[in-house]
């Protein structure tokens, strides 16, 4: 018998682990070896346990999915990571696949996609549900200027001012953790390691103006 794909499940709701946990024990060939409920969790296992693929939430607390990616790409680079989240807004995705997933599926897929996705991530390929991948294709068609999203663009004039984090969130009336997101989506498509590097590129590009 060949060896079980070993799965790392990571989801901040608890009846969401244990269902997926139930379901991909009815297959042989999956092995799940551990759970994370927050994006540290989830770097930690990934380090600890090395599994093949790890089921990725974008919505986790503490470490965003996106910046969980990254840091997985970095610490972790053997391991496969397939999303499956509930978001399918084109900044979500072009976030994820630009930190290193190798497959987004939206919650809700039939069991048969989330297994074969699986086993595709874990074989070494990559997958995209269709209208995930159509979302992708029709974002980069648009090209690089108008990467960012409406919303990422009012954050990014606001960190242009020199705004905070808690500023920021509040002048949008958002929460400080979607604030967080929308940053390191923003630093993830400007190609930027920081804050600072972040406005500078899109200064450089026009998509700023320092003295705002």
């Amino acid at each position: 018998m060949s060896t079980p794909i070993r799965i790392l499940i990571a989801d901040d709701h608890p009846i969401v682990r244990d269902g997926l946990s139930l379901m991909l024990g009815t297959q042989p060939d999956f092995q799940v070896v551990g759970e994370a409920s927050n994006g540290y969790e989830v770097i930690e296992r990934g380090r600890e346990l090395s599994p093949d693929v790890i089921l990725l939430d974008l919505e986790m607390p503490e470490l965003d999915g996106v910046e969980t990616l990254r840091r997985l790409r970095i610490l972790c680079p053997d391991v496969r990571v397939l999303v499956f989240t509930a978001f399918d807004t084109d900044d979500r995705i072009v976030g994820a696949v630009q930190a290193g997933a190798k497959g987004y599926l939206l919650k809700g897929a039939p069991r048969s996609e989330i297994f074969n996705a699986l086993r595709v991530v874990a074989g070494g390929g990559s997958l995209l549900q269709p209208v995930v991948a159509s979302k992708l294709l029709d974002h980069m068609s648009r090209g690089v200027d108008e990467a960012l999203t409406e919303r990422e663009m009012d954050v990014l004039r606001l960190l242009a001012q020199g705004k905070t984090n808690k500023e920021i969130a509040a002048a949008l009336v958002i929460t400080e953790r979607t604030a967080k997101f929308h940053l390191s989506s923003i630093m993830g498509k400007l190609g930027a390691g920081n804050r600072t590097e972040a406005v500078r590129i899109a200064a450089q590009r026009g998509l700023v103006s320092l003295t705002e």
